[in-house]
């Protein structure tokens, strides 16, 4: 089974054919790069704090720029040290500039099983959603490394299961956690306000909220996307497992009607 990356050194990666992008071919989807900063956030914390790591508890993704289907250097650095929370800060650089950085905040581990539960909305059971072939709607490879499933409920709303079908990289244990990660970022795809040939509404971030690690291979997009006017817009979601809601995204949008 192919990869998304080819790890080339410790810091350095190269996007195979499944992460050419929705807006351009030629540029990479941040949705896998997103889960790969994440796996290589998570994996600097377990070598570092092995003894008692942290949560990545929040991401947030600034996008400075787009990343072509090139190979790409990642450096990861302590922002805020501590014993019970952490920030974490990856940068990602294409040719000496950088592209996209995550701020990562870790939060210890605790027993909260007596007061957990959450009143966020559960999505549709997988199986009553009907088969989406998004590669209809969205060009390049990384919308065509999926499967989905949804329901479009009206203009700018749906709910989707998503489930990728390759690995981040080779060879690699990657945490449930950032497998999701590196599919958020779909979810301003899926719930079309309009047509990706009558405007432009790429988003220049994303915000994660995780509150519990997710289970099993799909994940749940129950999202909903505005469009304000003047030439900004939100995609919010709501992250779900095959056990329920488990957190929070936001995107925040640059509408540019063609």
């Amino acid at each position: 089974m192919s990869s998304y990356f080819l790890r080339l050194s410790e810091t350095a990666f190269a996007p195979t054919e499944h992460v050419g992008g929705a807006w351009n071919p030629d540029e990479q989807h941040v949705a896998p790069v997103l889960g790969l900063l994440a796996h290589l956030v998570e994996a600097e914390h377990r070598a570092r704090r092995a003894d008692a790591p942290l949560l990545l508890a929040r991401a947030n993704y600034d996008i400075l720029g787009v990343i072509p289907m090139d190979a790409f250097e990642v450096a990861v650095r302590l922002v805020r040290p501590g014993r019970t929370i952490e920030l974490v800060e990856a940068t990602l650089t294409h040719a000496g500039r950088a592209a996209l950085v995550l701020r990562a905040w870790m939060l210890q581990r605790g027993d909260t099983a007596a007061i957990a539960g959450s009143p966020l909305p559960s999505m549709p059971a997988l199986e009553v959603l009907d088969a989406w072939t998004a590669g209809e709607v969205w060009p390049g490879g990384a919308i065509r490394s999926i499967d989905a499933r949804r329901a479009h409920l009206e203009t700018g709303r749906a709910q989707c299961w998503i489930r990728p079908r390759h690995p981040l990289l080779p060879d690699e244990s990657v945490s449930g956690r950032a497998r999701m990660l590196g599919m958020v970022d779909f979810a301003n795809g899926i719930a079309t306000r309009v047509a990706p040939e009558a405007a432009l509404y790429p988003n220049v971030d994303l915000t994660a909220s995780v509150f519990r690690e997710p289970e099993g291979e799909w994940f749940g997009l129950d999202t909903s996307v505005s469009f304000g006017a003047d030439g900004t817009g939100l995609t919010e979601s709501v992250l779900s497992d095959c056990t329920g809601p488990l957190g929070t995204v936001s995107q925040t949008l640059t509408v540019r009607p063609r």
